[in-house]
């Protein structure tokens, strides 16, 4: 069995203000959807004790009149 060789690198960004507002946006976003999604799954699960398969599409349903 060959052996694989990781590499890594570490590179750091230097944003524009109208790139930092986009970069909050996109995670504040992301991080909701990520928290509405775990919330769903935690209350199902507690409400049935059957694990939830939630997708995107079915969040996008719910979340259709959110968009900002």
């Amino acid at each position: 069995m060959p052996k694989q060789i990781l590499k890594a690198y570490k590179v750091r960004l230097y944003p524009n203000d109208e790139q930092q507002v986009f970069f909050a946006k996109s995670f504040g976003c992301t991080r909701f959807i990520w928290n509405k999604m775990l919330s769903d799954k935690v209350n199902h699960y507690k409400a049935n004790k059957t694990i939830l398969n939630n997708t995107l599409l079915s969040i996008k349903k719910s979340l259709n009149g959110s968009k900002k």
